[in-house]
């Protein structure tokens, strides 16, 4: 039987949302075991004087539990 465990975390970049979802995966793997899959929630951009400045995502990343 496998058991898994959803927890979710927020990451930002200041180059795109892909940016910011390959670092929030990656942050995810360093202290997380059995890192199994991950689906954006939300989205979000900071905008400063007219341009968009950076690019956030709520990431609920899967993982199986030992």
């Amino acid at each position: 039987m496998t058991v898994a465990r959803i927890t979710e975390i927020s990451s930002i970049s200041s180059k795109s949302f892909e940016d910011a979802i390959i670092q929030g995966v990656a942050r995810a793997n360093q202290t997380l075991k059995n890192v199994k899959g991950a689906w954006v929630k939300d989205q979000e951009v900071t905008i400063d004087n007219g341009k968009v400045t950076g690019y956030k995502v709520i990431l609920k990343v899967t993982f199986v539990l030992e």
